[in-house]
C-alpha cells in the first residue's frame, strides 16, 4: 500500500474512534451509572420513606418520618409545606415526581448524597391536578441534575444491554459505509486503492503455439520473444537487445490477444493482461499511477509479459482531444512513454500490445526503443482457415462424412473468432435437433447465419414484396455470371437474413491480395444489377437497392480518388487520411484539392455509376427470359444453390429446374457441401 492509501485509511479508522468515543461519551453523561423505569421509581416511592400521613395529614411543620419504622430522617423537616434543612433552608431534595390519586396529590423526593445513595420519599396533599399528571418539562431537569433517568417506556433503557447495543450498531454502520467506499475504489480488496492497477496477473498459461493455428510467419516472430525470455544472455552476449514491445496488428478476431497468451505460455512466464480503458479514470492522475503501479509489479516479476489490450484507448495522437487533448489521457500515455523506455532498467519486461487502429497510435509509442516490432496479424488463407477449423473442433463431435477443407473454402474472408463462432453455432444446432454429430447441414446452416444473420422463415411477406425480392436478387446472380471478374455465385434465397430481406451469396474461390479495375466495374454492374431488374420487370423501384447503391458509390469513388483509376484525373490521391482527430476524423473532413476538381471527382463517379447502370440495363434485357425464369423458381422454392443457377443461366426452363432440385433435395439437406469437394 502507498503511503498516501495508509494515510486515508489511518483517517477513517480515526474517524470510527471518534464516532464510538462520542456514543459512549453521551451514554454515560445522559444518566451516569444509573437508569430505572418509572415502574422501578414508583416502587422507591411506595417501599421508601413517607411522611406520617396517618398522624399529620396535611402536613405542614413537622418532622419527616419513616412509615416503616418511624425512625426521622436527620437534617430535614418540614415548614410551611416545604422540606428544609435543620437551619431553615430548603432542602437539598428535589420533587421529581407527581400523580394525582382520588383527589390526593403525592409527591416523591429523591436524594442524591455524595455516596450516590439514593432514598426516596413522599408526602400528600389537597390534589391540585384532579387527574394524573407527569411534568415532562421538569424530568428531564431532574434526570440530569439527580444523575439518573427514568424512563417511562423502554425497560432495558439505561442498562448495559442497551449501551452495548447502540455502540454495535453504531459500529455495523461505519463498518458497511467503510466497506462501501473500499469496493467503490477498487483494487484487489485493498483500502482505497482506485490507484492501483487493475492488470490480472496469470503465472500458469497454458496456451502455446499450438494453439494458435492459421499465422506460421507470426509464430516465427513472436518465437524470438519466447528465446529472449528463456535465454537472455544467449543475446546480450551478442551484443543484441532485448525488445522493449511488440504491437500486434490486425482486424478484428484474428487472435492477436492469443498470441500474446502463447508467447506467456511457451516462455513460462507470469502474464499481466490489462486493457487500455482500465488506465483513464475520471480522477488526474489516476491512470499514469495505474501504469508505475502496473511496470513496479512487473520488475518484481520479471521475467514477464505485460500484455495492453486496445492500447489505442490510450496511446492515441497526444493533442488530438476537442479543444486539444485529454490532460488525463496524455499523461497517462506519457507515463507509459516513460516506462518503456526512461532511465530504469525493465530489461526483463517485455510489453505486449494489441490494437486494429495502428493509425492513430502516437508516433512516439511506435517508435524503436518502445514497440520494436509490429506483428501484422491477418485473416487467414484458406489453409490457415482449416487448421483454425480443426482446433476449434477437437471437442467437437464431428459426423464421419464432415470435411471441413470444405467449410474453410467457402469461409473466405471470416476472422477465427468468425470461425470459432461457427462451430459453436453448429454444435447449438445440432443439440437443438437432439443429433449425437454435427453435420454438414448444421454446418451449412451455421455460416449462413454467421455470414448473414439467422433465417426469419416465419415471417409473413406479402406475394408483392415476395414478387421484388425475387426478381431483385435473381438481377444481381445472373449479373454475376455475366461479368467475368465476379466472384462464383453459391447461394441465392429471398428469405429475409438479418437485415436483409434477401441475399445473393459470393464466395471467392481464392483468397485476393488485390484487386484490379475490372473487378471494380463488374462488381459495380452486379451491385445495379438489383435495381435495373426492378426497373425492367416491376416497373415501379423500391428501396431495397439502398446498399447497392451505397457500395457502388463507395467504389467508384475510391477508384477516383485513391487508386488512381481514372483517365481524367490521372495518378494523384485525393483521399487525405492525415485529417485532425478531434471526435472523429470524419468530424474535421477538409479537402486539399479546389473546388473545380472536387466537381471533377463527383462527375468522374456519376459517370462510372451511369455507365455500369446502362452496362446492367443491356444484359438483363438480353438475358429476360432467364430473369422471369429464375425469379419464379425463387418464388416456388425460396432458395436456389450454384446448380440451378447453372442450368437457368444453360437455358433450362422452369419446369426443368423444378424437377432437378426435387431429385436432389434429399442429397443438397445431407451434404450441402458436396459442389464444393474438389
Amino acid at each position: 500500500m502507498s503511503k498516501k492509501g495508509r494515510i486515508i485509511t489511518w483517517v477513517i479508522i480515526g474517524l470510527l474512534i471518534i464516532a464510538v468515543g462520542v456514543v459512549l461519551i453521551t451514554q454515560l453523561m445522559n444518566g451516569g451509572a444509573r437508569k430505572i423505569t418509572r415502574t422501578e421509581f414508583e416502587q422507591y416511592i411506595e417501599n421508601a420513606q413517607y411522611f406520617d400521613e396517618e398522624h399529620n395529614p396535611n402536613v405542614v411543620d413537622g418532622e419527616i418520618r419513616s412509615k416503616l419504622d418511624d425512625t426521622v430522617l436527620e437534617g430535614y423537616k418540614v415548614k410551611d409545606g416545604k422540606i428544609v434543612t435543620a437551619d431553615d433552608k430548603e432542602s437539598a431534595l428535589t420533587v421529581i415526581w407527581k400523580v394525582s390519586t382520588s383527589g390526593y396529590e403525592y409527591t416523591g423526593y429523591v436524594l442524591n448524597d455524595k455516596g450516590n445513595h439514593i432514598k426516596a420519599y413522599y408526602c400528600y396533599g389537597p390534589s391540585s391536578y384532579g387527574s394524573d399528571s407527569w411534568d415532562s418539562a421538569k424530568f428531564d431537569k431532574w434526570q440530569f441534575e439527580l444523575g439518573i433517568v427514568i424512563d417511562q417506556e423502554n425497560p432495558n433503557a439505561g442498562s448495559w444491554v442497551s449501551t452495548a447495543f447502540s455502540v454495535l450498531m453504531l459500529v455495523i454502520v461505519c463498518v458497511v459505509f467503510f466497506l462501501i467506499i473500499r469496493s467503490s475504489m477498487g483494487g484487489a480488496g485493498k483500502v482505497m486503492s482506485f490507484a492501483k492497477t487493475k492488470a490480472r496477473v496469470s503465472t500458469n498459461i497454458k496456451v502455446r503455439f499450438a494453439d494458435v493455428a492459421g499465422a506460421e510467419e507470426e509464430k516465427v516472430e513472436l518465437a524470438e520473444i519466447v528465446e529472449f525470455l528463456r535465454q537472455p544472455k544467449k543475446f546480450s552476449d551478442l551484443g543484441a537487445r532485448i525488445p522493449r514491445g511488440v504491437l500486434l496488428v490486425g482486424p478484428p478476431g484474428t487472435g492477436k490477444t492469443l498470441f500474446a497468451k502463447a508467447v506467456a505460455g511457451e516462455a513460462g512466464v507470469p502474464f499481466f493482461s490489462v486493457s487500455g480503458s482500465d488506465f483513464v479514470e475520471m480522477y488526474v492522475g489516476v491512470g499514469a499511477s495505474r501504469v508505475r503501479d502496473l511496470f513496479e509489479m512487473a520488475k518484481k516479476n520479471q521475467p514477464c509479459i505485460i500484455f495492453v489490450d486496445e492500447i489505442d484507448a490510450v496511446g492515441r495522437h497526444r493533442g488530438a482531444g476537442l479543444g486539444g487533448g485529454n490532460d488525463e489521457r496524455e499523461q497517462t500515455l506519457n507515463q507509459i512513454l516513460v516506462q518503456m523506455d526512461g532511465f530504469e532498467s525493465n530489461e526483463g519486461v517485455i510489453v505486449m500490445a494489441a490494437t486494429n487502429r495502428a493509425d492513430i497510435l502516437d508516433p512516439a509509442l511506435t517508435r524503436p526503443g518502445r514497440f520494436d516490432r509490429q506483428v501484422y496479424v491477418n485473416l487467414p488463407d484458406v489453409k490457415g482457415r482449416e487448421q483454425i477449423l480443426k482446433v476449434h473442433a477437437r471437442n467437437k463431435p464431428l459426423a464421419p462424412d464432415v470435411n471441413l477443407r470444405n467449410v474453410a473454402r467457402l469461409s473466405a474472408g471470416f476472422s477465427g473468432a468468425d470461425l470459432a463462432n461457427l462451430l459453436n453455432e453448429a454444435a447449438i444446432l445440432a443439440a437443438r435437433a437432439d443429433k449425437k454429430f454435427i453435420t454438414n447441414a448444421e454446418l451449412y446452416e451455421a455460416f449462413d447465419k454467421v455470414a448473414m444473420g439467422p433465417a426469419k422463415k416465419s415471417k409473413v411477406i406479402t406475394e408483392q414484396d415476395k414478387r421484388l425480392t425475387a426478381f431483385h436478387e435473381a438481377g444481381h446472380a445472373i449479373l454475376a455470371r455475366l461479368c467475368p471478374n465476379c466472384d462464383p455465385v453459391h447461394e441465392v434465397t429471398i428469405i429475409p437474413r438479418g437485415a436483409a430481406g434477401g441475399f445473393t451469396m459470393m464466395r471467392p474461390e481464392n483468397d485476393r491480395m488485390y484487386y484490379t479495375k475490372s473487378f471494380f466495374l463488374d462488381d459495380i454492374c452486379m451491385g445495379l444489377g438489383g435495381r435495373v431488374a426492378e426497373e425492367i420487370v416491376i416497373k415501379e423501384i423500391g428501396s431495397g437497392a439502398s446498399n447497392d447503391i451505397k457500395q457502388a458509390t463507395k467504389f467508384a469513388r475510391a477508384m477516383v480518388t485513391e487508386f488512381g483509376m481514372s483517365d481524367k484525373l490521372g495518378l494523384i490521391c485525393y483521399s487525405d487520411d492525415s485529417q485532425p482527430m478531434f471526435i472523429g476524423k470524419d468530424m474535421a473532413t477538409r479537402n486539399s484539392f479546389s473546388e473545380e476538381t472536387a466537381k471533377m471527382i463527383d462527375d468522374e463517379v456519376r459517370d462510372i455509376i451511369k455507365t455500369q447502370h446502362e452496362r446492367a440495363r443491356k444484359l438483363l434485357t438480353d438475358n429476360r427470359s432467364i430473369l422471369d425464369n429464375m425469379a419464379r423458381v425463387l418464388i416456388e422454392k425460396e432458395t436456389i444453390y450454384t446448380e440451378e443457377v447453372d442450368l437457368l443461366m444453360e437455358g433450362k426452363t422452369y419446369d426443368e429446374v423444378i424437377k432437378y432440385m426435387e431429385e436432389h433435395e434429399n442429397d443438397r439437406a445431407t451434404n450441402p457441401f458436396k459442389k464444393y469437394e474438389s
